[in-house]
């Protein structure tokens, strides 16, 4: 079965407890049964942490794992964060990077993504369908390369 690692950054573990006005009140573990559920041809695998390093292992070994993509959201490291922009650039499968709110509407300093300038592609504001777009997009590359 195709794997896709879905990865999520700095405070991603709080959606559903924080800023409700902005995350909404369904928290990501709840989502991502959701997803299971609606891609079940796929094997999703999880991982969230609020460390930088970590998510830069958590990309390495989606690689390693032989995944067919990943769908990364990498939260405030977006903009921030040159290591994980090297360790997505650094894998050779695609990489979508994800964002639930809308980076532009937002603080001036969230309206540029390091980390997305090395993303194949950049899903952002359609709240947590973001995912299932980016899901979407990998699985259509993938089919296209065949």
């Amino acid at each position: 079965m195709e794997k896709i690692w879905i990865i999520n950054g700095v405070n991603l573990n709080f959606i559903g407890k924080r800023e409700i006005h902005l995350y909404g009140r369904l928290s990501f573990d709840e989502y991502f049964e959701r997803l299971k559920k609606k891609f079940n041809t796929l094997s999703l695998n999880y991982c969230q942490s609020n460390l930088e390093g970590q998510l830069v292992e958590f990309i390495q070994q989606a690689f390693l794992d032989k995944a067919i993509g990943i769908v990364i959201n990498p939260g405030a490291y977006s903009h921030t964060s040159v290591a994980i922009a090297d360790a997505i650039a650094s894998v050779e499968i695609p990489v979508v990077e994800v964002h639930i709110t809308n980076i532009y509407s937002r603080e001036t300093f969230r309206h540029q993504s390091i980390t997305g300038s090395k993303a194949n592609a950049v899903i952002s504001g359609a709240g947590l369908f973001s995912y299932d777009l980016a899901i979407n997009y990998i699985q259509n590359l993938i089919v296209h390369e065949k």
